[in-house]
């Protein structure tokens, strides 16, 4: 079995039992330009830290699994064109040839819960896809929380997507659903979406509470926060709407399909923000990284006093 391979800070929190949180890497190598990946990826770090809890970077180096990147790798994944995107069905290919890859939310999954980390911060989760009925394109992020006992804290799923059709997705799953301190499904770039959650969390406590609680039960599926992006840095729904549509006609025009998706919809819609878009992707991303130490803390305390 193929070893991973921790850094110096990870490996002292798993000896120590001390809360961790992980991160995937596809956001440093396909989300984002550079230099604005090294930023964000470095203060979603330290972030994790502010709030009490260890990061762990997660990615594939040259065929070995990494939990806890080092700073030059974290540069390297930044930099080079030849890391892959990686998700389950790419795995084992992967580290079988050797080569490296930034880990969607579904392979972070996998990788997390293999180093027993518990909690997960990510922007948005990849979900169904518009118009899925004609080209049956839904991210292997929702089977992965079908399946993985992983807390994952993020912003929603991506506003690119079909959002009902991905919460109805996730109820078929068993999949748990919260909006922290939220009873509407947040929308990424936005707090709106107008669709309703069923369960709502207010404090971190009361979601170690059910972790805890899921996992003397032994239900093996993951479990959703959904935080939604500061009020402040929240795009208007009606334009980022429309901005989507205009990106989408655009993806379709270009015949632009499967992995290319995502990252080429982000891009052109920070195109059309000039900017805006990419600001707000960062400002989610730093909220859920912020949640998801707290939640890791109170669940650690609330493990031991229970």
């Amino acid at each position: 079995m193929n070893k991973i391979k921790y850094n110096s800070e990870v490996l002292h929190a798993l000896e120590h039992n001390l809360p961790i949180v992980a991160l995937e890497s596809t956001i440093i190598s396909h989300g984002m330009p550079y230099p604005a990946n090294l930023e964000v990826a470095k203060k979603c770090e330290q972030i994790v830290r502010d709030n009490g809890a260890v990061p762990a970077t997660v990615a594939i180096i040259n065929g070995e699994i990494i939990v806890g990147v080092t700073e030059e790798q974290l540069e390297y994944l930044a930099t080079s064109k030849e890391v892959l995107k990686v998700s389950r069905r790419d795995f084992a290919y992967v580290i079988a040839n050797k080569l490296s890859g930034a880990t969607t939310v579904a392979a972070t999954m996998m990788i997390a819960k293999m180093a027993n980390i518990a909690l997960f911060a990510t922007g948005g989760i990849g979900g169904v896809h518009r118009g899925v009925e004609q080209s049956w394109d839904i991210s292997a992020d929702l089977e992965e929380l079908a399946t993985t006992d992983v807390c994952v804290v993020c912003a929603g799923a991506k506003s690119i997507l079909d959002l009902e059709k991905t919460l109805e997705y996730l109820e078929t799953k068993g999949v748990l659903v919260v909006g922290y301190q939220t009873n509407e499904l947040p929308a990424f770039f936005t707090k709106e979406s107008g669709i309703e959650i069923p369960i709502r969390m207010d404090s971190p406590l009361e979601i170690a509470k059910v972790l805890k609680t899921k996992k003397n039960l032994n239900i093996t599926q993951g479990i959703l926060i959904t935080n939604p992006i500061d009020g402040k840095y929240s795009l208007n729904k009606k334009e980022i709407d429309e901005t989507i549509s205009n990106a989408i006609k655009e993806m379709e025009e270009q015949n632009i399909k499967g992995k290319k998706v995502t990252p080429y919809l982000l891009s052109k819609i920070n195109e059309l923000t000039k900017g805006e878009s990419l600001n707000a992707n960062k400002q989610l991303v730093y909220s859920n990284c912020k949640l998801a130490a707290l939640i890791a803390v109170e669940l650690k305390n609330y493990e031991q006093d229970n």
